[in-house]
């Protein structure tokens, strides 16, 4: 089940490969990630020390926090993985012009889980293009409604 989806990434991006990811969170952002006040739209990846941040994810805290903690909503949250594909991830990121993106959050077995890609950005004429196609694919759609809804020869 998706809890929140990063589109623009995928507008934004070329998707090269996708990976999942545990997430280390705090209580009352669990909390708040099932009531939904989560935001992806701003977030990237970054590589510290041989180790995968998530920066820019907002999780807005609850009203009805916890008087003892003080929710940050902006704060960085640490990706897990195993340490060879983290090492993989770095050497492209480095060498061949990559860089990791969060495309989702979503519930895998009762834990929330980040669904990251490794993406090169996209040219404004190549985000251009995306745009065409997808019109063109809403245009067709229309077309073909209205020619199924309006054949006279139906019997």
């Amino acid at each position: 089940m998706t809890i929140a989806e990063n589109r623009k990434a995928r507008f934004d991006y070329h998707i090269e490969e996708r990976h999942e990811t545990g997430v280390v969170l705090e209580g009352w952002e669990v909390k708040a990630i099932r009531s939904g006040q989560v935001q992806l739209t701003d977030g990237y990846v970054v590589i510290r020390d041989g180790e995968l941040y998530l920066i820019g994810c907002r999780i807005n805290a609850l009203r009805s926090a916890s008087t003892h903690v003080r929710p940050e909503a902006d704060r960085t949250k640490k990706l897990l993985m195993h340490k060879d594909e983290i090492r993989r991830l770095i050497g492209k990121v480095e060498q061949k012009g990559y860089t990791l993106v969060p495309l989702d959050l979503h519930y895998k077995a009762g834990r929330v889980k980040a669904e990251i890609a490794l993406a090169k950005g996209k040219a404004q004429h190549d985000k251009r293009e995306t745009e065409k196609k997808r019109d063109w694919e809403r245009e067709k759609g229309r077309l073909m409604r209205h020619k199924v809804s309006s054949n006279p020869n139906k019997e």
